[in-house]
């Protein structure tokens, strides 16, 4: 689906582009005063923001009403949100549908045989709008994480039976869920067995350990939804700046002209791109003084 008749037809200097958790939110969900203060200061002087999460929109929507923001004047300067990972695109604070990419039936059923085979915890999420409802199989008995998430999302999550989905249908994603030390060579499996499909890796935002390893439409990345906005608002790649924190952050930061780390992001990422202060310690305002100079 895609709809460019909502996007915003001003004519922007440029795109700055954070993720949410563990970048623009602190630690205890929060957002930083400074922060706000800078990206209020980048819409003063006709820059574009975006957030690009790895969050479902009903979950940033849960977020935004939970700190009394959504909708509100007082909230974040924000212009758009990439959800999902890039699956969909909503303009904010209006929440408008601009774009949104899904599995099919097909891809779904394809997926699914391989990670009962493979005995792999995992959730399939429904398609936009309802991305936050989920079937999910649990073959190990011991995935913390896993069971919390469950636990959290419980009157919108259905068991599915011991023979896994009887009627498979399009959804936004299939999320599998492992411990950490098992991440890397579990995202390189799948990696390997679905080169048709993008499959990104990020670290648990319950546990901060655990890897979320989640497989997309193709289309579907960060930096690919990224890509997709800056053209529809006109904005050439070298007026863009992104600064994230984790593993599902990496290819928007290789996109994007001027890139930047929190300093609480893993080592290896911190080898890749210039670290500024951590989310905790207004590392996005430290970025947006370094990028307006």
């Amino acid at each position: 689906m895609i709809n460019r008749s909502k996007i915003n037809k001003t004519k922007y200097k440029g795109l700055f582009i954070t993720d949410l958790d563990g970048t623009l939110l602190t630690d205890s969900k929060t957002f930083n005063k400074r922060d706000l203060d800078a990206l209020q200061t980048l819409r003063d002087q006709g820059y574009a923001i975006a957030i690009a999460t790895g969050r479902s929109d009903y979950s940033f929507h849960t977020l935004m009403a939970s700190l009394g923001m959504r909708g509100s004047d007082r909230g974040p300067a924000i212009d758009y949100v990439l959800f999902s990972t890039g699956a969909g695109i909503i303009n904010y604070p209006a929440e408008s549908l601009l774009k949104s990419l899904l599995l099919s039936a097909s891809d779904v059923a394809t997926i699914v045989d391989y990670l009962e085979v493979s005995q792999l915890d995992y959730m399939v999420h429904r398609a936009v709008p309802d991305t936050h409802q989920f079937f999910y199989r649990q073959h190990s008995e011991q995935n913390p994480d896993f069971s919390r998430r469950v636990d959290i999302y419980s009157e919108h999550a259905t068991a599915l039976p011991e023979s896994g989905m009887l009627h498979p249908q399009g959804a936004t994603e299939v999320l599998c869920i492992v411990p950490g030390s098992k991440g890397e060579e579990v995202t390189n499996m799948i990696v390997a067995a679905f080169d048709q499909f993008s499959v990104i890796r990020a670290t648990s935002p319950l546990d901060g350990v655990s890897s979320w390893i989640e497989i997309f439409d193709p289309r579907v990345s960060k930096s690919k939804g990224v890509a997709w906005l800056a053209d529809s608002l006109g904005i050439a790649k070298e007026n863009t700046c992104a600064v994230g924190n984790d593993y599902n952050d990496e290819d928007l930061l290789h996109w994007a002209e001027h890139s930047y780390i929190v300093r609480n992001s893993p080592a290896r990422l911190q080898e890749l791109f210039e670290v500024v202060a951590s989310n905790n310690e207004g590392g996005v305002s430290e970025v947006i003084a370094h990028w307006l100079g």
